[in-house]
């Protein structure tokens, strides 16, 4: 867990490095990292995803992050990509790689302020965010085309939030298949890996009881 916990600050330092930039003004803040710091997801994260504003260059956009992680880190990957600008960085102060993903074609999506934080250390950031209803919608389709646990762990996360499940049934009878289909290996490893100790002993006991049990009760609802 100590290495998430420095990568964890590394994510917070980057945040602060973007915006001394002057380009965290032109990114919105999504993803699991973005519930991390902001909303207090209880998971780990080892991604920063963005989505860039279509009104700035993003060649200038990529330059100038190059430039700033290049100047403090040691840049192992960095690509400008027909959709996305992807970077990859380590830092001494962690025994593994930090990856930025920021994605060219903006969605209409629904947005606030928040502060991004973390208990490993003091520094804040003030980032535009995805709002929880916007991540619900963008968590659901990351399940239903990914396949992967840590999806359906965010969307248990964002429900016990009292943000609601997407109204159609077919997209929430697939989601329901999906996760009845994670093996004890996903739960005890994939998921397992990036969970505090409670927290995995939880899921290894519950799996994801209440989603579950939410998933049919919307199912089985009359139209």
């Amino acid at each position: 867990m100590q290495t998430l916990q420095n990568l964890e600050i590394l994510e917070i330092e980057t945040l602060e490095l973007l915006n001394s930039i002057r380009v965290l003004e032109f990114l919105y803040f999504g993803g699991g990292t973005m519930l991390r710091l902001c909303h207090n997801l209880n998971r780990y994260s080892t991604d920063l995803d963005f989505w860039l504003d279509i009104s700035v260059d993003s060649k200038q956009i990529y330059k100038a992050i190059r430039n700033a992680l290049s100047d403090n880190y040691k840049v192992t990957d960095s690509m400008n990509k027909r959709n996305t600008l992807l970077f990859e960085f380590k830092s001494s102060s962690v025994n593994r790689s930090l990856k930025i993903e920021i994605r060219k074609e903006q969605m209409d999506f629904d947005w606030e302020y928040k502060i991004a934080f973390s208990k490993f250390t003091t520094k804040q950031v003030m980032v535009k965010a995805l709002t929880l209803s916007q991540m619900m919608k963008n968590k659901f389709d990351a399940l239903l085309s990914r396949k992967i646990i840590r999806d359906a762990f965010d969307i248990e996360f964002l429900l016990m939030r009292g943000i609601e499940l997407p109204s159609d049934k077919e997209k929430l009878q697939a989601a329901l298949q999906i996760i009845n289909n994670f093996k004890e290996q996903d739960f005890k490893v994939t998921l397992g890996s990036i969970l505090d100790e409670k927290e995995r002993n939880y899921y290894l006991k519950n799996r994801f009881k209440l989603l579950k049990e939410e998933l049919t009760k919307n199912i089985n609802q009359p139209d």
